[in-house]
């Protein structure tokens, strides 16, 4: 596998000529463009616990053809500062690779391309160890910090569950005082909105739902390949990775470490974190907006169901759905594609498995989009939340639109699987 993978889907050059260590179980890799923070990165790698294979650190410094002179000086002087960081902070079981690739194509420049480029060459390290059952592709992002157990705990996870092709790493934004007020309620809502979109399908029956945060995942180099690598998105990228990982089955939440990604507002992405931020700040708003809970509601009549479309009356049951649900079926085929799912499975366990495999998050997103225009207007993400923690654990009126209170729930939640 690994060979046809390299030969024909991997980034064409090898960008590391220095072998890795014999036993080398961890790659970290980091995608960087204009960033003045990555040293701080660094440091947080540098100063975690130890496990007990070797780890790498391999950088991608990336820009575009054309892009400006300030944007090559901010890339020139963290090239350097890096290089000089991790010539003095290097050891034995930790090693740094600084790339600083220029002149990429600005049809496929992105942060896409950035991870595919560091994720394609761990693939390569762990190719000349004849590793990839066992190594493992960890991302992260280059304004992020970590727990100090980060490394150890993603090794001892991916040794306990040989079956496991990847996990979602738990993640906080920092929301301190020292953050701007508004900065820092923007941020907390966001979040917000991260955790009830998640927590929200779990509510509507979908199964295998979990976070998809490029700064907060790892995934077997064989599982990587498996899946065809990461894809050239300029964003979303990490969703739509991780989803074609979630397919294999058995991708579990690693919630014993803590991933702290930057809270910043960013012009990087035209979505994420970043632009939401500037969003924020610049409309200088006092509610951030989320999918409204009767799109939910409607889904969870849909995946009631699903037992019963295995062998029912199909036509009868869809009749039956909320006009937001039966619209989007409508206009998705979803009858000619539900009599093929059917026509291919011959038990109930298979059939779910390819019913699910075909509505999957992405469908669902593309089912909140249409339903948001068609039906329910966003509301604002905390009226949201207080909504579902009701529905979901009997929790009423106790927050009163807090948002930082709220978010304290989520993450309760969110890290002890078994609240709920």
């Amino acid at each position: 596998m690994s060979t046809i993978y390299l030969e024909r889907y991997a980034w064409p050059e090898t960008l590391i000529q220095e072998p890795p260590a014999y036993n080398t179980g961890i790659i970290v890799v980091i995608p960087a463009y204009k960033e003045t923070r990555l040293n701080e990165t660094l440091t947080s790698l540098s100063e975690c616990k130890r496990p007990a294979c070797n780890t790498e650190i391999i950088v991608v410094i990336n820009e575009p053809d054309g892009c400006t002179t300030g944007i090559q000086s901010v890339n020139n002087t963290t090239f350097r500062l890096a290089t000089e960081w991790a010539v003095n902070h290097q050891t034995d079981s930790l090693r740094f690779h600084i790339l600083y690739l220029k002149n990429i194509d600005k049809k496929h420049h992105g942060v896409g391309l950035a991870r595919k480029i560091g994720m394609d060459e761990a693939v390569r390290r762990f190719e000349y160890l004849s590793n990839h059952q066992v190594g493992i592709i960890a991302g992260f992002d280059a304004d992020s910090t970590c727990q100090n157990n980060y490394l150890v705990e993603i090794e001892r996870h991916f040794n306990k569950n040989p079956e496991c092709p990847g996990v979602s790493v738990y993640f906080e934004h920092p929301v301190g005082n020292d953050l701007e007020a508004g900065l820092r309620e923007g941020i907390i809502q966001y979040e917000l909105h991260l955790r009830y979109f998640v927590n929200a399908r779990k509510y509507a029956g979908f199964q295998h739902v979990h976070q998809t945060i490029g700064s907060s995942m790892a995934v077997r180099s064989e599982a990587y390949m498996k899946q065809g690598g990461m894809n050239k998105r300029k964003a979303g990228e990490d969703f739509y990775f991780l989803n074609k990982i979630i397919a294999l089955g058995n991708f579990r939440d690693l919630n014993t470490t803590t991933v702290y990604p930057a809270p910043r507002i960013s012009d990087r992405v035209p979505f994420g974190t970043g632009k939401a931020l500037s969003d924020w700040v610049k409309q200088n708003k006092e509610s951030m907006p989320t999918y409204n809970p009767a799109s939910f509601i409607d889904l969870k009549c849909l995946t009631r169901i699903t037992n019963e479309l295995y062998d029912g009356d199909a036509g009868a049951l869809l009749r039956k759905l909320p006009d937001s649900v039966s619209h989007f079926l409508k206009d998705t085929d979803f009858d000619n594609k539900l009599a093929e799912i059917r026509a291919k499975t011959a038990s109930r366990n298979t059939f779910f498995k390819r019913f699910y495999h075909y509505f999957d998050a992405f469908r669902v997103m593309k089912f909140l989009h249409f339903s948001r225009i068609q039906y329910h207007p966003d509301i604002p993400v905390t009226e949201a939340a207080e909504w579902l923690l009701k529905e979901r654990c009997g929790i009423e009126n106790k927050y009163s639109g807090n948002s930082y209170r709220l978010l304290c729930m989520y993450r309760e939640i969110d890290r002890n699987p078994n609240f709920v």
